[in-house]
């Protein structure tokens, strides 16, 4: 049911956008637009995750550099079936993690320097779990696409801005305005909902992955206090980039808080401990 789900809320991302260019330029703007979703898709879907780990400053670690945490991703991946991901640290205090990647053959998992600080060893293989989930859900793709579309929305409203919008549009100044305001707020509001019906996802399949749906519970309440505590200048600067990581990295700004892609941190502990309460507590290697 959830991947019908994203599939509408995907169809109606690229009907927004289609419907933005039409208004722009009628029917040729419809198509221009048309063309150029698929030319920003087709290069996420081939670039998008060098292009996130390069903003982040992302460094990639192996078996001699980070020998723990590349164990513990690698024997989780054995577990979820998964080939063995790229693993990744990034240098920022702020404690959080996020998988990317347009296939398990060519994912990626990274963690801040701030995660490894605060959570123990179980929730570090909680969070890994969580984020393995994504890869094996093949959620990073479909992530990575609605921030591309998200993004093209926007550059469409800036177009509107600049240019104007099609003579012929019937609501003229009106539509154009329309455009510029309200089409990249229901972009965002389409990948709201994408993540975090993709979030629960990943939540109950990386329970299963590590084997104590605790683990990641608990981890979940560190990152949160963690994270609206710390800035993360650099989501902070590519708010669309937000959806990616495990909890909500923005904070710093007022408008942070009304468009956050991350289900209540809160009811994701409940569910999670509501698994806890029928299965039968794993441990891994690690604890």
């Amino acid at each position: 049911m959830s991947t019908l789900r994203t599939g509408i809320l995907l169809a109606g991302m690229t009907a927004l956008f289609l419907g933005a260019g039409f208004m722009l330029g009628g029917e040729g703007g419809m198509m221009i637009a048309l063309v150029f979703a698929l030319a920003t898709n087709l290069y996420a879907y081939w670039n998008a995750d060098k292009l996130v780990l390069r903003m982040y400053g992302a460094r990639q670690v192996d078996a001699l550099s980070e020998p723990t945490l590349h164990g513990m991703v690698e024997q989780l991946a054995r577990r979820a079936g998964l080939p063995m991901p790229k693993v990744y640290i990034i240098e920022d205090d702020q404690p959080n993690a996020f998988a990317t990647g347009r296939n398990p053959e060519n994912a990626a998992v990274a963690a801040t320097r701030g995660l490894l600080h605060i959570l123990s060893a179980e929730e570090v293989a909680g969070v890994m779990a969580h984020e393995l989930a994504h890869v094996r859900n093949r959620d990073t793709l479909i992530m990575t696409i609605t921030a591309t579309i998200a993004g093209a929305l926007s550059m469409l409203a800036n177009f509107a801005l600049f240019f104007g919008s099609n003579r012929n549009n019937p609501l003229g100044i009106v539509g154009t305005l329309l455009i510029m305001v309200l089409a990249p707020l229901a972009a965002m509001l389409v990948q709201m909902a994408i993540s975090r019906t993709r979030e629960y996802a990943a939540d109950a399949t990386g329970a299963e992955i590590c084997g104590n749906p605790e683990w990641l519970a608990s981890a979940l309440e560190k990152l949160e206090h963690g994270a609206r505590r710390i800035d993360n200048g650099v989501a902070e600067d590519n708010p669309a980039t937000a959806h990616l990581f495990i909890v909500n990295p923005l904070h710093a700004r007022a408008v942070d808080s009304l468009f956050s892609t991350h289900p209540k941190t809160a009811e994701r502990v409940r569910r999670l401990r509501a698994m806890a309460g029928g299965a039968t507590a794993g441990k891994g290697p690690w604890g």
